[in-house]
């Protein structure tokens, strides 16, 4: 495991083990235990997609493990201005210990990862989320008690986060149900990838355009903003077409009784999600989004330590 790309890349075991880290090191965290596991090792993070959870909690989970965090804006480097990506990973493996990159092409993390030969953290691409589902997975747990057997459903666009929930349900052993929109499918090649992992779990996905039959007897209910970063210009067409799959109150009543939600962030209240489920009891947002936090610190520690 020399970088994190992919939930798919992954064996069950390495991220049973990655969640098993997070929860430790959240727990002796808040005991008061140190960690200085990365002590004068140095994170780039590169940005060419602005965050506010990405970002704040990789700068502090990298302090908080004794490192550095550096911020590199593609408004700062000469990746941004049309340096290859090749030379950027062959410069910056001579400085750093690691390289975290959000951006938007999938294929330019997957490069920079085969250039460079210190390890690259996918922290989102257009195509997957990997950081994100480790820390949901992560909530899960810690509100659910266990992971396998569960069936978490995911109702919007087939995006990124579909993608990686497909990947990390099926490498923990849960039931996975998406439902989407026509047009609006998943990519077809991570449908494929992510059936040899349920097939391989024995556990099941299902893919559908009717949001109740995703979402009955759920454990985890699970949305996401309907127009993404780059898809602007989409908004009111987008809109439209995603009512249908709004979750709100009369939908949720379809999942299990003790269902979570949860959500990504950021959040559009009244358009992807009604505020009687994000804000209601049933949510777990901001116990997903400090996750973030303690998930990424398993990765960093197991990938630079």
């Amino acid at each position: 495991m020399k970088d994190l790309i992919s939930l798919h890349d992954l064996s069950s075991d390495e991220v049973k083990g990655l969640l098993e880290l997070g929860l430790k090191l959240k727990k002796e965290l808040k005991s008061g235990i140190e960690h200085h596991i990365l002590k004068g090792k140095t994170l780039g993070m590169i940005f060419t997609k602005s965050s506010t959870r990405t970002r704040v909690s990789f700068e502090v989970g990298m302090t908080q493990l004794g490192g550095y965090p550096l911020f590199l804006s593609s408004n700062d480097i000469q990746l941004g201005r049309g340096e290859t990506i090749h030379d950027t990973a062959k410069v910056l493996e001579r400085y750093l210990d690691g390289i975290m990159i959000r951006t938007y092409a999938h294929s330019d993390v997957i490069e920079l990862a085969e250039e460079a030969n210190i390890p690259v953290i996918n922290a989102l691409t257009d195509l997957l989320h990997p950081c994100q589902v480790l820390a949901d997975l992560m909530t899960t747990y810690e509100h659910k008690g266990k992971l396998e057997g569960l069936k978490l459903a995911y109702i919007g666009d087939g995006n990124n986060m579909a993608h990686s929930l497909m990947y990390g349900c099926a490498k923990v052993g849960m039931d996975c149900a998406i439902a989407a929109p026509k047009g609006y499918e998943c990519n077809s090649e991570v449908v494929e990838n992510a059936k040899a992992d349920f097939k391989a779990s024995g556990r099941t996905l299902i893919l559908t355009e009717d949001p109740v039959e995703a979402i009955k007897n759920a454990d985890v209910v699970y949305t996401d903003t309907w127009v993404s970063m780059g898809q602007e210009s989409e908004k009111a067409e987008r809109q439209k077409i995603f009512m249908p799959y709004q979750v709100n109150k009369e939908l949720f009543k379809n999942a299990d009784n003790d269902a979570v939600f949860m959500h990504c962030l950021p959040a559009y209240r009244g358009f992807e999600v009604t505020k009687d489920v994000i804000d209601g009891p049933h949510s777990v947002i901001f116990d997903e989004a400090e996750n973030r936090l303690h998930a990424q610190k398993a990765v960093m520690a197991t990938l630079m330590g």
